[in-house]
C-alpha cells in the first residue's frame, strides 16, 4: 500500500538529524557516470537519467526520465579524456550559443574540450544536477 510520511526532522540511528527541507532540496535530482567506449556511450551508473547521447565528439546530450520543472538548475560535472597525447586532461563546458540551450527541464549538454580547445570523447563524465 503506498502512503505520505510527513515529518520536520529525519533522525538517524546515532542522533543525528536534519530538516526534511535539507534532504529534498539538497538532494541531486539527477546524476550520471557514463563514457565514450570508442564505438557507443555507455552508462555505467545513474539516477533519473533515461539516456545518454553523443552528439558530436566530445559532445553529449544526458536526458532525464522525469523532467525538472524548469531550466533553473545547478549542474556539476567533471571527466577523464578518452586518450593521449594530454591523458586525463578533460575541459568541460555547457554549449553557449543561442540556439543550443545547456540546460532543458529534460535534458543538459556538455562538450569535453582538451587544453587547446579541441573537443575530444571522454572515458568518463559524471554529472550531478540540482534543483527545488
Amino acid at each position: 500500500m503506498a502512503g505520505t510520511i510527513v515529518a520536520d526532522t529525519l533522525q538517524d540511528g546515532a542522533g543525528n538529524s536534519t530538516a526534511t527541507t535539507n534532504a529534498i532540496k539538497g538532494s541531486a535530482k539527477a546524476w550520471a557516470n557514463f563514457g565514450w567506449n570508442g564505438t557507443t556511450t555507455v552508462i555505467n551508473g545513474s539516477y533519473n537519467v533515461s539516456s545518454v547521447t553523443r552528439t558530436a565528439s566530445g559532445n553529449y546530450t544526458m536526458n532525464y526520465t522525469n523532467a525538472f520543472s524548469n531550466s533553473n538548475y545547478a549542474a556539476a560535472f567533471a571527466g577523464q579524456r578518452y586518450y593521449a597525447p594530454a591523458a586525463n586532461m578533460c575541459i568541460m563546458s555547457m554549449p553557449s550559443s543561442t540556439t543550443t540551450l545547456a540546460t532543458l527541464p529534460s535534458s543538459i549538454s556538455v562538450i569535453c574540450q582538451d587544453q587547446a580547445g579541441n573537443q575530444n570523447d571522454s572515458i568518463v563524465v559524471c554529472i550531478t544536477c540540482f534543483s527545488n
